[in-house]
């Protein structure tokens, strides 16, 4: 069993990933980025809620850079967030760019510095219509950059790489995760607004899956259709 360190946002897609690793390696810790993103606080407080069920390590690393230089609709210093599918080509604004990479080259550092064999990320194959740095392509690269450049010989483990958001959510219901805790809206407000393009994903995925929604949302009306959907 490798000793792996998981990328924890405190989304929904992290969140279930901490509770699959715990199942298949011994996770030694957690690592979350406070990137300037509009709902970092959100997600951050319940990546260390989920921590601390398991007395599992939590580190945060804090990145002010991206919200100073990058130019993305999901940071701070960004405009509105896109409302409609996830799908949607408007939902490209919200991409950081290079995001991923960023933080597995600087997680990447840690595991070899606490002589770890392995990292986890939850990219899933929802990810891949709009997110570059999601895709199975960028992270065969980036995998192979990891184990190269380590002495430790570092592996990359994605695996929801080939699952989508409703599988996820029935992998989470299955491991007993408390859903309600976790948090997907771009916005970051009080409540998760539903009509984002991450609100849009995690409602349709809880109903796909036959699973009830533990989320409250600040707008439940009808799903908007998938682009190409009569």
């Amino acid at each position: 069993m490798s000793k792996a360190i998981i990328l924890l946002s405190g989304g929904l897609d992290s969140t279930v990933a901490l509770y699959w690793a715990r199942q298949h390696h011994n996770v030694v810790g957690a690592v979350s980025f406070d990137y300037g993103s509009k709902h970092n606080d959100k997600e951050i407080a319940l990546a260390i809620w989920h921590c601390a069920q398991f007395g599992i390590p939590h580190d945060l690393v804090s990145l002010p850079f991206v919200n100073d230089l990058f130019n993305s609709a999901l940071l701070k210093s960004g405009g509105a967030i896109p409302e409609g599918h996830y799908s949607d080509n408007n939902m490209k604004r919200t991409v950081v760019p290079f995001r991923n990479g960023i933080m597995l080259a600087i997680a990447c550092g840690i595991a070899e510095s606490r002589e770890v064999d392995a990292l986890i990320i939850a990219a899933h194959s929802g990810d891949h219509a709009i997110y570059p740095d999601c895709r199975e392509p960028f992270m065969q690269a980036m995998g192979n950059a990891m184990r190269e450049g380590t002495y430790a010989r570092i592996e990359l483990l994605r695996p929801f790489i080939d699952m989508n958001k409703i599988a996820i959510a029935k992998l989470g219901h299955e491991l007993g995760v408390d859903m309600g805790k976790t948090w997907s809206c771009y916005k970051g407000e009080d409540l998760q607004c539903g009509i984002c393009g991450t609100c849009v994903e995690r409602r349709e995925a809880f109903i796909l899956a036959g699973l009830t929604d533990p989320t409250v949302y600040l707008h439940e009306g009808p799903l908007p259709r998938k682009p190409g959907e009569l």
